[in-house]
């Protein structure tokens, strides 16, 4: 049903962000983590809401919480632990066997998440997931016109899983007797079989201190003969019959890709991961962007589909987060173009919201506006968190309106499904306290030494935008003087409120609440 706006339009405060955290903690399994019980799914956009909780309130069970489902994924057989990237579900509590489909719109937020994660803890295992999860995407989804494909099939040879899965023998011919004995320990293949009660699917059984204690082993050795082992096994498995694979470009999955692979290179400093989510970007902008029109999907030549609201609301996350990576103003020209057909084309303007279809969409039996949050975060709660985001950016009372406006409709739905409408709670956190926005102003190589020491810090709502010397035409909010010579000129603002230029990374940081390293 399409929701009603409440009675007065009231948004509430911070204590509905709070409920939502509450809810969100009671749901996740202390144990195991995830949501609930099998199948467990990864639900990146709600683990990111604790995160980013934590760091606001200073929540640390919400950070635990977090923290411990990244690290059961992670070690878990959803995760891929040799080639990277992580599988759809989960069928059973423990992430050990997954199904094996590996989607394009789960790896990018999971991406992000895993670098927010390493921000937070500079724990090597999320460095290493994403690592090899950009590694995989690169490596097996990207077209080679820059697009990323939509997914890979659970199956090959008509039998899920067999592309994935091993026998402890086949595993022995291919490795050395050095690298055997703390390869089957690490990933369990010295214990019973895990799937279908022949086969072993690769998790991790025990820790590298319990893998040496095991084998006799030095750990340091041990971790070294297991990457050899994995190199191994990973280019035999490459000989296997390959993987069917969804090869459409979706605009709205590639939005989501773009977006996580941007904001991992920022974090670890990563051109060629920045470079791979260009190449995508500028194949989105060549082929799916025309005349001011957005298409939804590409395959075989063919571009088709007019775009619906999540294609737009997913890609202006993309080019807020590119432009902090990046800052080109054809971005952010391009930014508030998509922000525009938002509002034209897809905004209830009376009631507030943005329908799921465009306005000169064909006739629908029922025409939605998406709130709740599913394998996909809500269209509604994302061009809600952007258009606040672009409207403080440009200074544009258009964009903070119609976020205004939807969060007025939502307000009863997110009240009845708190822990369903974390996109959407997130917005609403937003509009409490506007998140702060950082100018940096100056010559080149100056400010992308800031950019790399601000990426280092977790500022899970802040933007930082590096605007190069030179540019015109800049919106009022971006249009700061530089500092002369080598140095930079930084503001931090919050709605309409900046303070005073600031020329030292640790002043940025203290107005921003963060110890300095």
């Amino acid at each position: 049903t399409v929701p009603v706006a409440s009675e007065g339009g009231a948004i509430p405060g911070l204590e509905i962000v709070a409920a939502a955290r509450e809810e969100l903690r009671r749901l996740v399994d202390a144990r195991e983590g995830g949501l609930g019980a099998a199948p467990k799914f990864p639900h990146p956009f709600e683990f990111d809401f604790l995160l980013r909780e934590s760091v606001r309130t200073g929540d640390g069970r919400a950070r635990d919480l977090a923290l411990l489902t990244l690290r059961k994924m992670a070690d878990g057989g959803i995760y891929d632990h040799l080639g990277g990237g992580f599988c759809r579900y989960s069928v059973d509590g423990t992430w050990t066997i997954p199904h094996f489909e590996k989607m394009l719109y789960d790896n990018g937020p999971l991406l992000r998440l895993y670098a927010d994660a390493w921000v937070i803890t500079r724990d090597p295992l999320f460095g290493t997931v994403c690592e090899e999860t950009a590694a995989w995407v690169i490596r097996e989804m990207q077209a080679p016109e820059g697009g990323y494909y939509s997914s890979l099939d659970a199956d090959s040879e008509g039998e899920e899983g067999r592309f994935y899965v091993w026998t402890p023998d086949q595993v022995r011919q291919l490795l050395s007797p050095d690298e055997y004995p703390p390869f089957a320990a690490r990933y369990g293949l010295d214990g019973a079989p895990n799937f279908e009660g022949e086969h072993w699917h690769l998790r991790v059984a025990r820790t590298l201190t319990e893998v040496a204690a095991a084998t006799g082993v030095p750990e340091d050795t041990c971790a070294a003969l297991i990457a050899s082992a994995r190199g191994k096994l990973f280019a035999v498995r490459g000989q296997r019959v390959w993987l069917g694979r969804d090869d459409k470009i979706l605009t709205s999955w590639n939005a989501e890709m773009i977006e996580g692979m941007v904001h991992a290179a920022r974090v670890f400093g990563r051109d060629d991961w920045l470079a791979s989510a260009r190449r995508a970007l500028e194949f989105l902008r060549g082929t799916l962007w025309r005349d001011g029109r957005l298409m939804a999907t590409h395959k075989d030549g063919r571009t088709h589909l007019n775009a619906y609201l999540d294609d737009h609301a997913f890609l202006l996350a993309a080019l807020l987060e590119m432009l902090q990576a990046d800052f080109r103003t054809d971005d952010l020209a391009w930014a508030l173009e998509i922000a525009d057909v938002l509002l034209d084309r897809f905004e209830d303007p009376d009631a507030g919201g943005f329908w799921f279809t465009s306005h000169d969409h064909e006739a629908l039996i029922l025409r939605t506006k998406p709130g709740l949050d599913n394998a996909t975060p809500a269209g509604n709660g994302i061009a809600a968190i952007q258009l606040q985001r672009l409207g403080h950016l440009v200074g544009d009372e258009r964009y903070l309106d119609a976020a205004e406006r939807t969060l007025r409709l939502f307000v009863d739905s997110i009240k009845q499904h708190t822990g369903g409408s974390t996109t959407l709670v997130t917005a609403l956190a937003e509009y409490a306290e506007p998140p702060p926005i950082v100018v940096l102003r100056g010559e080149s190589t100056a400010l992308d030494a800031w950019r790399r020491q601000l990426a280092g810090h977790s500022l899970p709502s802040t933007l930082v935008l590096a605007v190069p010397q030179g540019l015109s035409g800049l919106p009022a909010p971006l249009d700061r003087p530089p500092a002369p010579g080598d140095r930079v000129n930084a503001w931090v603002c919050r709605g309409v409120t900046c303070l005073a230029p600031m020329q030292r990374v640790d002043e940025v940081l203290a107005a921003l609440g963060v110890a300095a390293n």
